[in-house]
């Protein structure tokens, strides 16, 4: 059956529409980053670059490293984008685009996040890398499809009786990553952990400005969450939508972490370029 063109919308090239990608545009590798500068940061290490493409937020790079086609692409803040950005890199490699159909023989990406984060845990060092192992989302955004049986229910059902914020609609999901593609970013340098991912920076993640919160035990809750050796470690805006979309579409995900600030001991990076920087290079080596 053909997807109609308000479902599948594509540019006048026959490009997906917010990537403006065409597959052939696409590596299997796939690196995501928050910032669209970012995206530069990373492609200054391929050896060659063949495409790039942009629209709005969404910035392309693909090109060659090691021998390797390896493709970042820049998806903006939170987990709307996250939405838009997993869907049509999905379309590129399972939906035909000129026929409007899927195809019958899937294709899974592997696709790495390269992010920042703050550490809630007061033994989370500044600068340091962490590994999500899961990813808790409290921004609604995997209740929109049917993925139950993907979901790290266990771990989801443990963490509502702890919280009991339902009152306050707080309902959340639990997604894990990709063990296989984990096994190629292991080391002894990467901390591993259950990160948070919400719909905002501020009140969404305990910060307070001028706005009061309605959540008054929302760090503590979190910080005293236990099941087994499994503890929340940090709050983000993008993983659990990622582990989520990507474990419902076939897909393999990690999210990697820059730990930038210390929510518990108010901490925050010197300088955090460098260590993103540090990152993105410990990733492309271990990818490539």
């Amino acid at each position: 059956m053909s997807l109609e063109a308000s479902e599948l919308i594509l540019n006048s090239d026959g490009s997906i529409y917010h990537l403006n990608l065409l597959p052939e545009d696409l590596a299997e590798t796939v690196i995501v980053v928050g910032d669209p500068d970012r995206v530069g940061m990373v492609s200054k290490y391929f050896d060659l670059v063949q495409v790039k493409k942009g629209k709005r937020e969404f910035i392309t790079h693909t090109g060659i490293l090691n021998g390797k086609r390896v493709s970042v692409v820049s998806t903006g803040i939170g987990s709307d984008n996250i939405d838009i950005v997993f869907n049509e890199l999905d379309a590129l490699v399972n939906i035909d685009l000129k026929t409007r159909t899927i195809k019958q023989q899937h294709k899974a990406l592997d696709i790495v996040r390269i992010g920042t984060s703050g550490g809630i845990q007061p033994d989370i060092a500044v600068d340091s890398f962490l590994l999500s192992q899961s990813g808790v989302g409290f921004d609604g955004l995997l209740h929109f499809y049917d993925g139950k049986k993907d979901e790290n229910q266990t771990l989801c059902e443990a963490l509502t009786k702890h919280l009991k914020w339902h009152g306050k609609n707080i309902v959340p999901y639990v997604f894990d990553n990709s063990a296989v593609l984990a096994k190629k970013l292991i080391s002894n340098r990467i901390r591993f952990g259950v990160t948070v991912t919400n719909a905002g920076f501020y009140g969404p993640q305990g910060r307070q400005l001028r706005l009061n919160p309605s959540l008054l035990d929302f760090h503590e809750k979190l910080l005293g969450f236990r099941m087994g050796e499994l503890q929340i470690t940090n709050l983000e805006m993008e993983t659990a939508a990622i582990y989520g979309l990507a474990k419902l579409l076939g897909h393999h995900a990690v999210s990697m972490n820059a730990i930038l600030a210390n929510r518990a001991t108010g901490e925050f990076s010197k300088d955090p370029t460098k260590t993103v920087d540090a990152l993105i290079q410990y990733c492309l080596e271990r990818l490539t």
